[in-house]
């Protein structure tokens, strides 16, 4: 029989996934953030919301959160997922070049917007630890919703999105010190003196071990698992890589999202690093989807109404305050004062690990139950403005060519979104493409899913990954949106099919050159969309004829005109009546490789 416990977690997951199904579509239709969505469904569905009403009204509870608690515990793993893909997508390369960002900009927004707002929280009565931990918690930003809103509108890669992550990355680094240092304060055990030593050295000796560990462990991990050619596995071996460091950094007192991050660093050196996003993709966004409904189901309606102007006021008065420290801190630091004002506006709100914090040291005995009460209330509501914020910035923004000049100095860019071109399949036909577009000076990427190649090709300083090229978030992940063309060459015919397809329907206009089995192959290419295709049996047979008339005498010139007229004669029987629909869609069908004296 099931228990009234475990009905209560099943349900709970059902109703959020029903409640992403409606939403989801819902605020997309309507061009507005999902994320408000789920912030408002928490509100709703909420213990203070429907929840409350259930006391009354029984079957309420079957539509509704009894307890915010009970989700929880899968919700931070929301931002556990999400620091993961942020490590993947910095790499220790880009983390050492925003250096100036992360641990300047990052450490005196944090350590002036403390002092300051604990410095308030002092002359409003709070004890000095009290009004220490207050400031500090005030002080931090939401990583879990500004991120994905910048995503949203596509400027995370802009100077605010960038400026933006570097203050929440120290932010988050700035978390396991403020959590070590609420037990330590704790009141009612006395943990003081050397034990800050027994805390701090456990997270310092565990911190050290997961960047060790990793890199010894994480790649030749992946090539077993690769090996193997399992999706299934391969996402296994994924989940228990995120999972398993944020639990072994919590177990060590650092927090889950932390130790994410670092095995999402450390990934980001591998030629793994597209695949695990795609595999991991799906989660984090239901995840995070999940902690948006747990955060608004924090969000207590009667404190609210019972104490509308404090709440409100406390909100107001903080997103002010945090605004006005960090716009001539971020001018300081040498970016325009339109980025400094659009940062200012995006992380002014407080954050979930205030929250987090600010529980902890109700729950200690550090911060009195009623200020607690009205500060985890007031960041609250204040993480309901970052979509609004985010919007503002935008229309405040000139997105003028310039935007990022200021960033220059303090975050120099590196090229791995360069325009390239993509190389599907790197066996042999694949290495000598790339060869030749070395040789021409033209950078490319190469996809392969066998691991072995992929290892070996890496470690010669090929730029290659390990993945499928007919998953479309891979394409999307290699930078198909800005790639100069794409080459196929693998020499299995419905895997080639599937790339082609795949690729076409990202990008409409995008040079596709493929490997054909034979003119039956190349026509279906050609039906798909394909803009050329080579078949193996006309090229080798045109080859052999071009070796045999030059060597047995005929003009070499006479051979290659008839050679390259041959081919031209093929490609146009192979396109067939194909042609004339492809190019109303404006798929330009290029026949001017023939011409450059392909032999």
């Amino acid at each position: 029989m099931m228990g009234a416990e475990s009905f209560a977690a099943y349900k709970n997951l059902l109703l959020f996934l029903v409640t992403a199904g409606v939403i989801v579509p819902i605020f997309m239709r309507l061009r507005m953030s999902p994320v408000l969505g789920f912030l408002a469904a928490g509100v709703v569905l909420g213990p203070f919301g429907l929840g409350a009403l259930a006391r009354d009204v029984p079957w309420l509870s079957a539509i509704s959160i009894a307890d915010a608690g009970q989700i929880a515990r899968p919700a931070e793993l929301g931002v556990a997922f999400l620091l993961f893909m942020m490590g993947l997508e910095l790499s220790w390369e880009r983390l050492v070049r925003m250096h100036k960002l992360v641990f300047g900009l990052g450490l005196v927004q944090m350590v002036l917007s403390s002092i300051v707002l604990g410095l308030i929280a002092f002359a409003l009565g709070q004890t000095s630890v009290s009004a220490i931990i207050l400031g500090a918690s005030l002080a931090l930003s939401s990583t879990a919703l500004v991120l994905p809103a910048l995503a949203e509108r596509k400027r995370l890669s802009s100077a605010v999105g960038r400026t933006s992550f570097a203050v929440l990355l120290f932010q988050d680094l700035a978390v396991a010190p403020l959590l070590i240092s609420v037990a330590l304060l704790d009141v009612r055990n006395g943990a003081v003196g050397l034990g800050a030593l027994y805390a701090i050295v456990p997270a310092i000796a565990t911190l050290g071990a997961l960047v060790v560990l990793g890199r010894l462990i994480l790649r030749p991990l992946f090539n077993l698992v690769a090996a193997t050619s399992s999706n299934e596995l391969f996402l296994a071996a994924c989940l228990l890589i995120v999972i398993g460091t944020g639990l072994v950094a919590v177990a060590s007192g650092l927090s889950m999202s932390l130790g994410a991050f670092v095995a999402g660093l450390l990934l980001a050196e591998t030629e793994y690093r597209r695949q695990v996003e795609v595999a991991i993709q799906p989660f984090q966004g239901l995840l995070l989807g999940l902690f948006f409904v747990a955060v608004g189901a924090r969000l207590d309606l009667t404190e609210l109404l019972d104490n509308p102007f404090p709440t409100l006021g406390t909100a107001c008065a903080f997103i002010a305050i945090k605004s006005l420290i960090l716009l001539p801190i971020a001018q300081g630091f040498g970016l325009s004062r339109q980025v400094a004002r659009e940062v200012a506006l995006v992380l002014s709100p407080g954050g979930e690990f205030a929250l987090v914090v600010i529980g902890t040291a109700m729950a200690a005995g550090i911060v009195p139950a009623s200020a607690g009460a009205t500060a985890m209330i007031a960041t609250t509501l204040s993480m309901f403005a970052i979509p609004l914020m985010v919007r503002i910035s935008e229309s405040l923004s000139n997105r003028g060519a310039s935007e990022g000049a200021s960033l220059a100095a303090l975050a120099p860019d590196v090229t791995d979104r360069a325009e390239r071109v993509i190389i599907a399949g790197y066996g042999r036909v694949g290495d000598l493409v790339g060869q030749m577009l070395t040789l021409h000076k033209t950078p490319y990427l190469a996809v392969d899913n066998n691991a072995a190649l992929v290892a070996r090709e890496r470690s010669r300083g090929a730029m290659i990954y390990y993945g499928d090229t007919a998953q479309a978030e891979l394409l999307r992940r290699c930078g198909i949106a800005s790639a100069r063309g794409l080459v196929v060459t693998m020499d299995n015919p419905a895997a080639v099919e599937a790339v082609v397809a795949a690729a076409r329907a990202e990008r409409p206009d995008l040079v596709i050159v493929a490997r054909a089995r034979d003119p039956e192959h190349a026509a279906k290419l050609y039906g798909i969309g394909v803009t050329d295709a080579v078949p193996e049996t006309i090229e080798a047979s045109l080859q052999l004829s071009e070796a045999l008339l030059v060597n047995i005498g005929v003009p070499a010139g006479t051979v290659i005109a008839s050679i390259h007229e041959k081919r031209d004669d093929f490609r146009r029987m192979l396109q067939g009546p194909e042609k004339e629909g492809r190019e109303r869609r404006g798929i330009r069908l290029s026949t001017r490789g023939g011409r450059k004296g392909r032999s």
